[in-house]
């Protein structure tokens, strides 16, 4: 795939989650095969008056590569400063027009951004005129029910410059509930003259290849159902290759969840590796035997050593278990 100058070895995308897709994580899941990941969510508004604790978000290192920086502001001149910082921190800029949570929707940033084409319109041009980077934008389906505009703001945004749109097809009242519809996708590719990205409800590998072969679209980006599932761009992968998905073993599951405590921690300090990766950790147990009681051990536990206890302990009774049941 390739989006303005910047070549991507696979057509398998990362979401830029906030609390999510840190550095570690990014490093943790770029072997299984994802072509381009994204930052968290970076305020503009944060950058611009020098919020150190929003520069953190930007850490990065050279094997994290090729990477997008996703921003959201609703004010056209401070977008483009934003720009204007980040570009030699990355290899691609996005706008987020997709984001439901309140505090940014109040902003005038995030999803909010659908009510107003015109002003998506100055920003996207005022971003453009900032950086040479590939420019793309992240935007959903639109406010609400009534208000399905998503071809009108990517319309704008083709004719701002921008080289490629991601596509999340729920409305902004939605949230995450409810079902992403595909077929919007479909719709938008077909009118459109470059590439989009489809988002929403990949869960499998057998998700993205349905997406893909219903829209058309140019690379799936994954979200939500990569939590505790590294493997699911490897699966994805095989699918396009003509393997076989293939579940990981309790075994490969513990040392994953280990291997993302030492990169976690390599940038952090004990104090919030243990704090953030309690969430991670439960996803990591899920459906295995034992999960629930493992969830609340280990948002009990205050150290690290304390946690790879947890862990080596869980999984092997897991294993045990499995092997029981078999």
């Amino acid at each position: 795939m390739k989006i303005k100058s910047l070549h991507i070895n696979h057509n398998i995308l990362l979401a830029p989650m906030a609390g999510i897709t840190d550095l570690s994580c990014r490093l943790l899941m770029r072997p299984f095969g994802i072509g381009l990941a994204f930052t968290e969510m970076v305020s503009a508004n944060g950058l611009v008056l020098g919020g150190d604790a929003t520069k953190c978000l930007l850490a990065s290192e050279p094997e994290d590569r090729p990477l997008g920086i996703q921003l959201f502001g609703e004010n056209p001149a401070t977008l483009a400063e934003a720009c204007r910082q980040v570009e030699a921190q990355g290899d691609l800029i996005d706008l987020n027009i997709g984001c439901p949570v309140k505090k940014v929707v109040r902003s005038g940033a995030g999803s909010a951004l659908m009510q107003t084409p015109q002003r998506v319109a100055k920003i996207l041009a005022a971003m453009r005129r900032a950086t040479d980077l590939p420019l793309t934008v992240k935007i959903r389906a639109g406010w609400d029910q009534t208000s399905i505009n998503f071809l009108e703001i990517a319309h704008i945004a083709e004719q701002e410059g921008v080289d490629a749109i991601t596509l999340h097809p729920r409305t902004r009242i939605q949230g995450f509930s409810g079902t992403a519809d595909w077929s919007l996708i479909g719709e938008l590719k077909r009118r459109a003259t470059i590439p989009i990205i489809g988002s929403g409800d990949i869960f499998d590998a057998e998700d993205a290849q349905r997406m893909s072969k219903e829209t058309s679209c140019d690379a799936v980006m994954i979200g939500r159902g990569c939590y505790g599932n590294p493997w699911l761009a490897k699966n994805i992968l095989a699918l396009q290759n003509g393997k076989s998905a293939v579940e990981p073993s309790i075994e490969e599951r513990r040392k994953v969840a280990l291997h993302h405590i030492a990169i976690f921690l390599r940038y952090n300090s004990e104090r919030k590796t243990v704090l953030d990766m309690r969430k991670h950790l439960c996803w990591y147990a899920k459906g295995l035997n034992g999960a629930a009681q493992f969830r609340a051990r280990i948002n009990q536990a205050c150290s690290i050593i304390e946690m790879r206890t947890l862990i080596q302990h869980f999984f092997e009774h897991a294993a045990m278990a499995t092997a029981e049941d078999s």
